[in-house]
């Protein structure tokens, strides 16, 4: 999987939430390339591509990122400000999908520059129906910006 172009990273370091998660991506034919991780070291070593990720290429993607903020050994607000401050991966969509309700949490994802941030329903059907959407419209129709960030010209666009 680690050679492979990701189209989603899913941070998430409980099993439960990504058990939905991968269920509601394969359900709805969303992403073939989900990669997991399970901590926010581990999520900074796969999109910085280093340490166990070492062989693969930041330009390989993920073409989105659903992060947790409660996560061990470095926290979703520092993942979020580390990829948001790399002009390598700062085009990365971000969505933050947490169980914080905490203003704080919301007020500081914001200003690091998050695409949207979600708090998790606890219902089984709403996780999932919120999961579709997010790969939908992130991974279908949404336009990203060129892989290297220039800006297209009048012919190009």
């Amino acid at each position: 999987m680690a050679d492979a172009a990701v189209e989603i990273l899913l941070v998430e370091d409980n099993p439960n939430d990504v058990k939905l998660a991968l269920r509601a991506f394969q359900k709805h034919n969303l992403a073939n390339r989900v990669q997991v991780v399970r901590d926010g070291a581990e999520a900074l070593e796969f999109i910085f591509c280093t340490d166990r990720y070492a062989s693969r290429r930041i330009e390989d993607g993920p073409r989105m990122i659903l992060l947790d903020l409660k996560l061990p050994l470095v926290d979703g607000i520092e993942v979020l400000a580390r990829i948001k401050g790399d002009p390598r991966t700062q085009m990365i969509p971000v969505v933050i999908m947490t169980s914080s309700k905490e203003e704080n949490d919301v007020v500081e994802s914001y200003k690091l520059g998050v695409n949207s941030y979600i708090v998790k329903p606890v219902d089984f059907e709403q996780f999932t129906d919120a999961v579709r959407q997010l790969g939908y419209y992130w991974l279908l129709l949404n336009q990203p910006p060129p892989p290297d960030g220039r800006r297209l010209s009048p012919s190009e666009g």
